[in-house]
């Protein structure tokens, strides 16, 4: 039987970075839509792993990014979704959630063979998140209005890679744990 992990990528953000205008007006419409799947995935046990970028700032507790980013313009892009005292947190450097981070040491640790792919940006670290995930054997799910983009263009081309090369279930949100 297979277990699922959802994975939030990105959402602790101050969103003062470069592409950063460009970025939340989709952020800002996806927030609800992942609040409302990191809601239902806590009611169903679901392990929820937040996997976010350090900003270069290397701390070995995710309370110090995000009391950083609630500290910024766009509070109101990270408040919705706190980090729980449940929430598993992996710092990453890179653009894949796997890229030289514990995450799949911590998937294996916990028997997770299905991710849930969630966060921003979609035709950055979403896909190369998807791809990392796909050649390590997981089975990949992106609900598609559960991530943002940039670019509409770029991302909506990203969710077609992913699906077709690399096996992944594009889907609405809604169809998750109703």
């Amino acid at each position: 039987m297979s277990k699922t992990a959802l994975a939030v990528i990105d959402m602790i953000n101050r969103y003062d970075h470069k592409d950063a205008e460009l970025l939340i007006p989709s952020a800002g419409a996806v927030v609800p839509v992942v609040a409302e799947l990191i809601g239902r995935a806590r009611q169903r046990s679901v392990p929820v792993i937040y996997v976010n970028d350090n900003f270069g700032e290397w701390r070995s507790h995710h309370g110090e990014l995000l009391k950083h980013a609630l500290e910024g313009p766009h509070a109101d892009l990270v408040a919705p979704l706190e980090p729980d005292t449940d929430s598993l947190f992996v710092l990453k450097a890179r653009h894949s959630i796997f890229y030289e981070t514990p995450l799949h040491y911590l998937l294996q640790q916990q028997g997770i063979d299905r991710l849930v792919l969630c966060g921003q940006v979609t035709e950055q670290c979403v896909l190369y998140s998807a791809l990392d995930a796909h050649i390590r054997h997981y089975e990949v799910i992106v609900p598609w209005d559960a991530v943002a983009h940039i670019h509409a263009d770029l991302a909506e081309a990203a969710l077609r890679m992913m699906e077709r090369n690399m096996d992944a279930h594009i889907c609405d949100s809604r169809d998750l744990w109703p």
